[in-house]
């Protein structure tokens, strides 16, 4: 289950439409705390510094869908760890870790409770 759903469904003129994608990203390039009229009603967002967008086209049945898709965390994410104290944990782990056995190049056999067998092939 999601945590809210907005979605409004209505026809508008160019220029309306044009009106609420200046407003968005006017709430885009300000990020932060910010608040978009939609209609009678107001949506109000925490926008990110950092988001993924998707952008989807599609045309059929004589009608042109574009879509515009933003998405970002609701909670603020954990930075990585500096490289070199990742490489250093790394290596720490490495040292106490037991050797791996090799695996076949092929993926021919993968299964681990197989024994090996006494011939060695080239």
């Amino acid at each position: 289950m999601k945590d809210l759903k907005f979605e409004q469904k209505r026809s508008l003129s160019r220029l309306e439409a044009a009106d609420q994608l200046t407003a968005l990203a006017a709430a885009l390039r300000e990020g932060g705390d910010v608040e978009l009229e939609f209609g009678p009603g107001m949506l109000s967002l925490r926008i990110p510094d950092d988001l993924r967008t998707e952008i989807e086209v599609e045309v059929g049945d004589g009608e042109i869908e574009l879509e515009f898709e933003f998405k970002w965390p609701t909670a603020p994410t954990r930075a990585a760890p500096p490289r070199a104290a990742a490489s250093t944990e790394e290596a720490v782990s490495r040292k106490r870790a037991p050797a791996k056995p090799a695996r076949s190049s092929t993926g021919a056999s993968r299964n681990r409770s197989a024994k090996p067998s006494a011939t060695k092939t080239s």
